[in-house]
């Protein structure tokens, strides 16, 4: 869930004001309400959650086009399309098995 600051009605802020000044302008004891600092600014309307699509929240996603930008970059550099010269795929090596401990 993203958060973001929103004016309240009312109230003139200074640029460098930070989010405990500003719950503590308008609700002195908040602490005493409240067992967190945001949940007071959630409930006075400082901050309020802004629904994003789940998507956008996974890190695959956010940097995709920073993870192509640099596999473009590193076949200008080095050529080729990340295939073997001879055209042949390289063969994976078969896992051994393990069973308590021991190779079969």
């Amino acid at each position: 869930m993203n958060w973001r600051v929103v004016p309240v009605p009312g109230f003139r802020y200074r640029q460098a004001m930070t989010l405990r000044e500003r719950v503590e302008q308008l609700l002195p004891n908040w602490e005493g309400w409240y067992p967190s600092l945001f949940d007071a600014a959630r409930d006075l309307g400082i901050i309020r959650a802004r629904p994003c699509p789940p998507s956008s929240l996974l890190l695959s996603n956010r940097h995709a086009g920073v993870t192509s930008a640099a596999m473009e970059a590193h076949r200008e550099q080095w050529g080729g399309t990340g295939q073997p010269a001879n055209g042949k795929a390289r063969k994976k090596r078969a896992k051994k098995r393990r069973t308590n401990g021991r190779h079969m």
